[in-house]
């Protein structure tokens, strides 16, 4: 959520701030803003995918930050889109907005992007650090501001409805709580984090004073996620609102329009009296149901922290099984998963990919199709009936993704499990009964592999080797040798890392892995300063990390048959490009590692791995055929070349969709 141009607005006017030095509280922690502030302060590299290294990193000194200062961190996460799915169109635009961010950085434009595995991974940061967290059913908002009240304690997020919340200990900006900045204290109070409040009673003396239970109304009325009504541009036309006098104008006029009102009913009748009488009743209850969103929650989200238990109401609606429940609100499941159980309908967040090709998720279609089938109760063997009778059959999910550099909505049908999945029986409440052996024979047969094949492969890693079987198998344009080796060799970096920086690892450093170690940091160095892109691989690794997301989605419904891979530790974009580009001029790199025979032979075994579950031919036949079409592109541009020199001008625009006929652009 968030108040249109609010933010902005204050920003510009310290005088509604105090001063705050964060220490020895409680603090409610929006993890959503928090994530997203962190992964733009970790210097991620968004063209090529994100490096969840330095992210983890970042998200580990900024509790570090709070643990010094005695300040008890409690982080509230978004869940589902819910399931009156109010916000839908506001998601529309935001995926949008996000295509076209991604399609600018494929063009070497500025900006940023969230990286597709943000999320995931900074749940784990957070279980790997002990913090406690809570994932709400749906939007958290109103949960946070409950919490907060409860224990008097601030709200730390990025969001301006804080402002507009009545928050007993108020709202902390994260763009003004200093934490890289902890200041040392004095007399036995100790450290502190320098932060800023919002204040309400400050904002709200500017406009004559404005009643703080009219903000409620503003922010409706205003504009936020949840409203942005059209019929009410003839009430700021009618009483004036709506003219000049710099970007906040409008927003000015509003607050001081609203201060004339003792109570927002009163308020609302008002604003009604501008309307046609065919639009009032309508508007009436859009903006009533807007301002209770403003309402703090009485779901008790404490007895979760306390206790582990979560309760709300529309949990209860929804009649899911109880250990769905507790999965998602402990984030074992992510709210995709409770998005296609409850609405049927998903969003596939775009990458920085190569738009003139298929969407990078729709390489793991497949896999998506088994996690709705077990998701919407599929009934067995469908796919060995009737084409119309599997139409009537399986359920359909409404899925957002990309088509070429517009959002597109898609209808995929759910995937029956096997006939032999525990005997032809299975159901969402008792999946997590079945023996373990089923659910892993379930997700390694979706991924097309065989245990057998990853006994060999330590057990942190056999998922993301699945995964990467599954990813050359199945991707269009076929995953090359050298971007396979990238990959891979990336993946033993994080290994090597792991081995000799962790101080919690079960496995022995030898003196040969901390020399591969620093020899592997000097060649970092000097080699990760090449901007090189090339966006056909980054289209390949796009997929790779759509396939990932999907296996671990897969894998957590499953109930985890697989151990889940530390991600911090799995993809870094920049090195991964970087080792690309080098392989492509200097084979040799593949020996980046040879001075650890532990890591050598850990990147041998998954190679190996991986080079199993395809034909001895399959990399030499994608070598010939990459050649081949590069051959074909050249002729193709001398063919185009040639009908343009051949062609008039005028001749040439008049018989554009004859030459596009002929593959040739305009």
């Amino acid at each position: 959520m968030g108040v249109q141009g609010l933010t902005g607005f204050v920003e510009e006017r310290g005088a509604f701030f105090t001063e705050l030095r964060v220490r020895d509280t409680k603090l409610v922690i929006d993890g959503s803003s928090l994530y997203h502030r962190l992964c733009f302060a970790s210097a991620a590299d968004f063209r090529r995918g994100g490096d969840y290294g330095p992210f983890a990193a970042a998200v580990r000194d900024f509790f570090g930050s709070l643990r010094a200062c005695r300040v008890a961190p409690f982080v509230v996460l978004d869940g589902g889109r819910g399931a009156d799915d109010r916000k839908l169109p506001t998601l529309q635009d935001r995926a949008a907005e996000r295509l076209r961010a991604a399609h600018g950085l494929s063009r070497g434009e500025g900006g940023g992007l969230v990286p597709l595995l943000t999320r995931e991974a900074f749940v784990q940061a957070l279980a790997r650090l002990g913090v406690p967290f809570v994932q709400c059913f749906a939007e958290a908002d109103r949960e946070i501001a409950g919490l907060a009240n409860r224990w008097g304690c601030p709200v730390l997020s990025l969001d301006s409805d804080f402002c507009v919340f009545d928050l007993v200990a108020g709202y902390c900006p994260l763009s003004h709580f200093q934490w890289q900045s902890v200041c040392a204290g004095e007399g036995p109070q100790g450290c502190y984090v320098p932060a800023r409040c919002f204040s309400a009673e400050r904002f709200c003396g500017q406009f004559h004073p404005l009643r703080k239970s009219l903000l409620p109304l503003f922010a409706a009325m205003n504009g936020n996620d949840y409203t942005g009504l059209a019929a009410l541009e003839a009430f700021f036309s009618g009483a004036r609102l709506a003219g000049r006098g710099g970007k906040h104008a409008r927003l000015r006029g509003l607050l001081s329009w609203l201060a004339r009102f003792e109570q927002p009913k009163e308020a609302v009748a008002s604003v009604l009296t501008y309307l046609k009488k065919h639009q009032r009743e309508e508007v009436r209850e859009l903006l009533c149901a807007s301002m209770e969103d403003y309402t703090p929650s009485e779901v008790k989200l404490e007895d979760f922290f306390h206790k582990g238990r979560y309760e709300c109401e529309a949990a209860r609606k929804a009649d899911l099984p109880q250990w769905v429940l507790d999965a998602l609100a402990k984030g074992k499941l992510a709210p995709f998963i409770s998005d296609a159980l409850i609405l049927r309908s998903t969003f596939l967040h775009v990458q920085v990919e190569n738009m003139q090709r298929p969407s990078a998720h729709s390489t793991a279609l497949p896999i998506r199709r088994v996690i709705y089938g077990l998701l919407l109760k599929v009934p067995q063997n469908t796919e060995a009936a009737s084409p119309s009778k599997q139409t009537s059959e399986l359920p359909v999910v409404c899925e957002f993704g990309r088509l070429q550099k517009a959002l597109k909505k898609t209808f995929v049908q759910a995937a029956s499990p096997p006939a032999d999945f525990c005997d032809g029986h299975v159901s969402l409440d008792k999946l997590m009964e079945m023996p373990m052996t089923c659910r892993q024979m379930l997700l390694l047969e979706t991924l097309g592999v065989k245990m057998s094949f990853l006994e060999s492969i330590p057990s942190h890693l056999q998922l993301p080797v699945a995964v990467t079987c599954y990813w050359i198998r199945c991707s269009e344009p076929t995953v090359t040798l050298h971007q396979l080796k990238a990959l891979l060799l990336m993946v033993v970096s994080g290994e090597l890392h792991r081995i000799t920086k962790d101080p919690d690892t079960t496995v022995l450093c030898a003196e040969d892995d901390s020399i591969a170690y620093n020899e592997f940091l000097k060649w970092k160095e000097k080699k990760l300063q090449n901007k090189d892109f090339d966006l056909d691989a980054a289209h390949s690794f796009c997929q790779w990390q759509c396939c990932l997301q999907m296996g671990l989605y897969l894998n957590q419904l499953l109930c985890t048959p697989l151990s889940e891979p530390d991600l911090s530790r799995l993809y870094n974009g920049t090195l991964v490009h970087r080792l690309y580009q080098e392989l492509k001029s200097t084979p040799s790199v593949e020996n980046l590692f040879s001075l650890s025979p532990k890591i050598t032979q850990l990147y041998q075994a998954l190679l190996n791995t991986v080079e199993s579950t395809v034909s001895p031919d399959f990399f030499q036949k994608t070598t010939k055929t990459k050649s081949e079409s590069c051959k074909k592109k050249k002729v193709s541009n001398k063919k185009k070349r040639a009908i343009r020199r051949a062609v008039p001008e005028t001749q040439h625009l008049c018989n554009v969709n004859r030459f596009a006929s002929l593959g040739v652009d305009d």
